[in-house]
């Protein structure tokens, strides 16, 4: 499927490790996006409720930490109305939500354990009850500062970093954390990013050095060069250093090579 048709969808589940398999589900199905992935009531409310994200579908747990026992029905109840709003899937442990989810207008109810399989079939469901005019929006991310929500597009990032179990995107406006992995953030992406490393995904098109010292290779992502830089130095896998220099090259002129 081309970009422009798939999905674009978030995430609502305060478990991490439930939030990045069932993003990478959606991610590896090639038939959606992932837009975004939040853990709470309020970041779910502020995402869906900014209209430059477009999201098509959210798919929402039941439960989350830190609200009521039926948050995600909470936020299903306030916003299923709307004429604006996105489709809704319930995404959950607990079966007896079913009756009311349906005649909120839910889409679908997917239990836990999910599955690849059962994933695929519920975005079919989705893309059969889209309208086929619906605008397609470009990609934009959406993370974390304290307890705000930012919202960026791809152009303004410099580089993505995977970090005890947390991932942190950087940008001229400062370092920001996200709920995605590194695996959903390069599906999502594609060319568009490079792997330097099993940490780090940088955008190319910021990339202003590459550095060699001894068995080390770094790049220097961000603006400016010389004295007045400003941006942050990335290690560049020893193992990848050939292929990341070959990539920064394949598109420019001026060096003599052979």
């Amino acid at each position: 499927m081309n970009d422009s048709a798939r999905l674009r969808a978030l995430v609502v589940e305060d478990e991490w490790p439930a939030r990045n398999y069932l993003v990478e589900l959606l991610e590896a199905s090639s038939l959606a996006e992932v837009v975004g992935a939040v853990a709470t009531l309020d970041e779910a409310r502020q995402a869906l409720t900014t209209p430059s994200l477009a999201v098509d579908v959210a798919f929402v747990d039941v439960r989350l930490s830190g609200s009521g026992d039926d948050a995600g029905l909470e936020l299903v109840r306030g916003l299923a109305r709307r004429a604006s709003a996105p489709m809704f899937v319930l995404a959950t442990a607990f079966q007896e939500h079913a009756l009311e989810a349906f005649e909120l207008g839910v889409v679908d109810y997917l239990l836990k354990p999910f599955t690849e399989e059962r994933v695929e079939q519920c975005l079919h469901r989705i893309l059969a009850r889209r309208p086929a005019s619906a605008p397609v929006a470009p990609l934009r991310i959406v993370a974390r500062r304290g307890k705000s929500l930012v919202f960026l597009s791809p152009s303004e990032v410099w580089a993505f970093e995977a970090a005890d179990r947390m991932t942190s995107v950087h940008t001229p406006h400062g370092t920001f954390d996200l709920d995605l992995s590194l695996s959903a953030i390069e599906a999502s992406f594609g060319r568009a990013l490079t792997r330097v490393h099993r940490n780090w995904l940088v955008n190319a098109a910021h990339v202003k050095e590459l550095d060699r010292d001894g068995a080390e290779t770094r790049v220097f992502v961000g603006a400016g060069i010389g004295p007045d830089q400003h941006g942050i130095r990335v290690p560049v896998a020893r193992e990848r250093a050939q292929t990341v220099r070959e990539t920064l090259l394949a598109n420019a002129m001026g060096l003599r090579r052979g």
